[in-house]
């Protein structure tokens, strides 16, 4: 029996799993490690933090397994992220992650340098802060010590390969991610490294996702247990793997993760671009072909934030009764109408991404009156998340990307209420896979494509992923949800400025 190993490098921890041939998980792990936030707005992690967390969980994965046996090992991880080596390999600063806020000004200089039309003409997308490009000149401004020191860049499931394999590679789905990739063209993009005086050879090796990228080091297998020269493939930034763990690889399905951020990804087999910047145009793990790409910042977030600070009954409820918090809080949305009783919640707690970019944007509550309820509140989120999302959907449209059926995964697919919420506000049928372990499955199955194992991904994302719920809209709903879309969209444009403003307070 011959196995596939997942590792998914994410932002609260690392998941090592594992699969047979056929696809079935037989065995899996997870490690947690903090994130650092040492001024306001800056999100760092120690790589050394992910490496240990990633030897202790193959180790756990390893139990009982040969680890001759395992075929391949595929790579996924936090996009976006910084890390930096000197020429012996070592890290020289905390990892610049995803999240981190700092690069405003490094952004406004790439856009103004390069022109905001002509930067998505050559990388397909906008210069935002959470993009590598901007965290490299911001450390080159700011610590130029530790820029003149480095000699080799890498993103964070980039640094995984290295101590596995000593290889500096990296793959065009999470390349894409830089703002430094020519993504039409899936390599490096020589004119704006050239214009932004980044030296090329900084950079790993950039490879399709499929491709072997490495082999296990003799060093790493002494370390993780991993067998001596077993395959390592390019593997795939989190959103694209995670699309390939849920089926998302041909034209019309649409994935939508429903964590603590929101992603409306979509299959494109050709490039897609959106003039005006507010979604992303990446390149898919799926050789030669793209994706697009919306994203939100407190989608599940959102619900938390509500459920932490105004939802100490339900969770004392959930404890007694030992369910899920969550399972008391939907239903209790349940009981309100559609429109939450006139009540409008814009989810922009930490800013936003899709389809405003718009770091100063603030969550709202609009339309608070006397006869509201706490379940008019919770649906008011549940359907301020949803339109948010739908944002995305709509912007594919006019890109004339299909939208035939869309796919959630995450915590919020747990929920069969949001799931009708979201066929209605879509307009589209809504499904749930028997695949629900996101980027580390997507990646081991690109392994066994990587190691001879599969043809190709398409092939055995449909063998082995099935639908398992489907959900469709109802037009009588549909009606109703659009007015409060407009009202929604309007409330933004409304108070954008006075966002703004609101930050320039004390």
């Amino acid at each position: 029996m011959k196995y596939l190993m997942g590792i998914d490098l994410g932002t609260s921890g690392v998941k090592v799993l594992l699969i047979d041939e056929k696809g079935e998980v037989k065995a899996k792990d997870v490690q947690e490690y903090p994130l650092y936030t040492p001024r306001s707005g800056w999100a760092e992690q120690n790589p050394e933090e992910w490496w240990q967390g990633t030897v202790k969980a193959i180790k756990k994965v390893l139990k009982g397994i040969e680890p001759s046996s395992i075929a391949g090992i595929g790579l996924s991880g936090q996009m976006h992220g910084l890390v930096l080596l000197d020429k012996g390999g070592r890290v020289l600063r905390p990892a610049i992650l995803w999240c981190d806020q700092r690069t405003v000004k490094q952004c406004e200089h790439i856009t103004k340098k390069i022109g905001a039309e002509r930067l998505i003409k050559l990388v397909s997308n906008p210069a935002l802060t959470g993009f590598t490009a901007g965290k490299i000149l911001w450390v080159r401004e700011q610590e130029p010590e530790i820029y003149k020191k480095t000699a080799k860049i890498l993103l964070p499931k980039d640094y995984i390969r290295f101590r596995l394999t000593g290889s500096f590679a990296t793959e065009v789905s999470d390349a894409s991610g830089t703002l430094l990739l020519d993504v039409k063209n899936r390599r490096w993009s020589d004119t704006i490294l050239k214009e932004l005086k980044i030296d090329k050879n900084l950079l790993p090796e950039c490879f399709e996702s499929e491709a072997v990228s490495g082999k296990i080091s003799k060093k790493a297998g002494i370390t993780s247990g991993l067998a001596e020269g077993t395959p390592v493939v390019g593997g795939g930034g989190d959103q694209a793997a995670s699309a390939l763990g849920c089926g998302a690889v041909e034209p019309g399905i649409v994935s939508v993760n429903l964590g603590t951020s929101g992603v409306v990804f979509a299959y494109t087999g050709s490039l897609k671009l959106d003039s005006k910047g507010r979604i992303h145009t990446f390149c898919h793990a799926v050789n030669g072909v793209w994706h697009t790409m919306g994203v939100m910042l407190s989608a599940g977030g959102s619900l938390k934030w509500f459920k932490d600070n105004l939802c100490v009954e339900e969770i004392k409820e959930a404890r007694a009764a030992g369910v899920d918090p969550y399972e008391i809080i939907l239903k209790k949305a349940a009981k309100a109408p559609i429109g939450s009783g006139k009540l409008i919640f814009l989810p922009y707690l930490a800013g936003e991404r899709t389809p405003y970019a718009d770091p100063y944007a603030r969550g709202v509550f609009l339309g608070l009156g006397l006869d509201h309820k706490k379940e008019h509140l919770i649906r008011a989120v549940l359907e301020g998340v949803s339109f948010g999302l739908r944002d995305s959907v709509e912007i594919m449209k006019t890109l004339k990307v299909p939208v035939r059926q869309v796919r959630v995964s995450g915590g919020g697919a747990k929920s069969k209420f949001w799931l009708k919420m979201l066929a209605d506000i879509f307009n589209a049928e809504i499904v749930t896979v028997n695949a629900v372990e996101g980027g580390a499955y997507g990646v081991a199955l690109l392994a066994g494509v990587g190691a001879g194992l599969y043809p190709d991904i398409k092939s055995i994302c449909k063998k082995v992923i099935k639908k398992t719920s489907s959900v469709f809209p109802e037009a009588a709903n549909r009606k109703i949800y659009d007015a409060y879309y407009k009202q929604y969209k309007n409330t933004y444009a409304v108070l954008k400025e006075e966002f703004r403003s609101l930050e320039r307070l004390n």
